[in-house]
């Protein structure tokens, strides 16, 4: 369960050493088209001693295809098997759902990664929402409201609260999907981190006990409070969307804090995971 400040479990408990890696991208790995110094260094080190990751991530403005290209074109190796994040798990949920109609509120990068869905704007079975900058407006959440009150599920392949850009923080489609909740009464089926699923599916990935696998983000809420919710040791980065006062107020009690990705490394060096 998280670790809560104050609480037995946060004072120390007995658990299995780490053999393998969740990693956030936005603001951990780096900030819009910036690596976070230290970055490569830290992933070569890590593959050297052969710790298995996955890099899970929320953004839903790109397709898997296009978030492993970026990966690669800021010098991080990575392959696609290495990648789960919101888009992938989402695609899994429709699926299990049947595969109903489709209406994607989404930016057009990440809808190539949903072409085996039969889209349907008018009279969809779900409403998949994701990042779509500054579309959203009015008339949008209208038609929203009207098709879940036709019987519509409203999907939140995150509900994230804000995230750091190169010009500063910036309000995310979690204020959006708490907007239609609130006029409806229904509560979206929330995909993406803290969701328990999300973390329980990427861990299977890796084939290892989820108490043998550490998560690594800088939102100490969905990344270290969602990944300690679901079993695994939460580590807190100081940048990106970390704040000193939301780590001071937060009930959510990381199992390690650092400066940045760059000392990840170190924390398997000195064999304190």
């Amino acid at each position: 369960m998280t670790r809560r400040r104050g609480s037995a479990a946060a004072e120390g408990d007995c658990r299995p050493r780490l053999h393998a890696l969740l990693l956030d991208l936005d603001g951990t790995l780096y900030i819009g088209n910036s690596l976070i110094p230290g970055a490569t260094d830290a992933i070569e080190q890590l593959r050297k001693a052969n710790i298995p990751l996955r890099f899970t991530t929320n953004t839903t403005t790109k397709s898997n295809a296009s978030l492993i290209a970026k990966l690669r074109n800021l010098g991080i190796d990575a392959v696609d098997s290495e990648l789960f994040g919101a888009v992938s798990a989402t695609v899994a949920h429709l699926r299990s759902l049947d595969s109903p109609p489709v209406r994607l509120l989404l930016s057009d990068d990440p809808k190539a990664d949903f072409t085996e869905f039969t889209i349907d704007d008018s009279n969809p079975g779900a409403i998949v929402v994701g990042d779509m900058a500054k579309a959203w407006d009015q008339p949008l959440m209208q038609s929203c409201f009207e098709q879940m009150q036709n019987g519509a599920h409203l999907i939140a392949m995150h509900k994230g609260k804000y995230w750091q850009t190169e010009s500063g923080l910036r309000v995310d489609i979690g204020a959006f999907i708490s907007g239609l909740e609130f006029v409806t009464g229904v509560e979206a089926t929330v995909i993406g981190k803290p969701s328990k699923s999300f973390f329980d599916l990427a861990v299977a990935s890796l084939g290892i006990p989820s108490t043998e696998v550490m998560m690594v983000g800088d939102d100490i809420e969905s990344d270290i409070g969602g990944a300690q919710q679901a079993g695994l040791t939460g580590v807190l980065v100081r940048t990106g969307k970390y704040r000193p006062e939301t780590e001071r107020d937060s009930d959510v009690l990381p199992d390690h804090v650092i400066d940045s990705i760059a000392d990840l490394p170190s924390l398997f060096e000195q064999g304190l995971v």
